[in-house]
């Protein structure tokens, strides 16, 4: 993108671009050949750690604020990854479900219609909006560390244990749940509100959304103003969280009697006092 004037002409964040649009022509041309569009899910979790690399080696690591807002995503990184693994979400076949729900909603023609637009660019260059904080770190990287980098590590430290524990615990409720049916046992309450599920329905997606929330501090920190651009990452990233998760709600609405009470009883990310469990 050289022939290109664009403002991240001569900076690593603009590397981190080019990477993500060929990352994005890739996984579109996968999701034909393969019928799964689930190969942007796939880069998901690798991209932030790559990006932020990519400005961290650009200052020869010598940023601390750099290097600590690369170390916790490539952390971040590390555990989503693993729990994608897990649940077979590299395999062949291990396309999101929600995926199919769209397609039938869409149709054919109108689920390639989101593919090339919406899915593959589209969720690509909302990853790289939401690690754009690292770029403005870089763009005042002699501004020293000071505290509001230590209430930003901490809280993402925070939500990364939340969301740990949260992935955990649907993970355990699953895999009994599977046994149980493997071994023709009743199933009295189908999906999961024990735990951290019985103070909001998706404690998992607040600390992830939430996390990003908290990664836009360091872009504070490091510029002094509370208000720029990257600050699109985190309102984009959650605005597609929300009809991501009515989608997903829907679903389990219609598999099981009980949800709505659920959802009725239960805040969706957010706990709230006078809606005690």
């Amino acid at each position: 993108m050289a022939w290109i004037d664009h403002p991240f002409l001569d900076a690593p964040f603009g590397t981190a671009l080019v990477v993500c649009l060929i990352l994005a022509a890739v996984a579109w041309v996968l999701s034909l050949l393969t019928r799964e569009v689930s190969w942007v899910d796939r880069l998901w979790s690798i991209c932030p750690p790559v990006y932020c690399l990519i400005v961290a080696a650009e200052t020869g690591f010598e940023s601390t604020r750099i290097n600590l807002m690369t170390a916790l995503v490539v952390l971040w990184g590390v555990r989503l990854t693993y729990n994608f693994v897990r649940k077979g979400g590299y395999k062949k076949g291990g396309e999101d479900y929600r995926w199919a729900y769209v397609r039938e909603r869409v149709g054919p023609v109108g689920f390639q219609f989101m593919n090339v637009i919406f899915i593959a660019p589209g969720q690509m260059l909302l990853v790289w909006l939401f690690t754009s904080p690292v770029h403005q770190a870089w763009r005042f990287q002699e501004t020293a560390l000071n505290w509001l980098d230590l209430v930003a590590a901490a809280l993402f430290l925070l939500l990364f244990v939340g969301e740990t524990v949260a992935d955990q615990q649907m993970w355990n409720f699953q895999q009994d749940k599977k046994r149980r049916l493997a071994a023709g046992e009743d199933i009295e309450q189908p999906f999961i509100t024990t735990g951290l599920f019985r103070y909001c329905r998706h404690p998992n997606f607040a600390c992830e959304i939430g996390m990003w929330w908290v990664f836009y501090l360091f872009a504070v920190a490091a510029s002094g103003a509370w208000l720029h651009w990257t600050a699109l990452g985190f309102i984009a990233l959650t605005a597609q969280f929300i009809p991501a998760m009515r989608l997903g709600e829907s679903i389990s609405a219609a598999k099981y009697p009980g949800y709505r009470d659920y959802q009725a009883t239960t805040p969706a990310l957010v706990p709230l006092p006078w809606k005690r469990p």
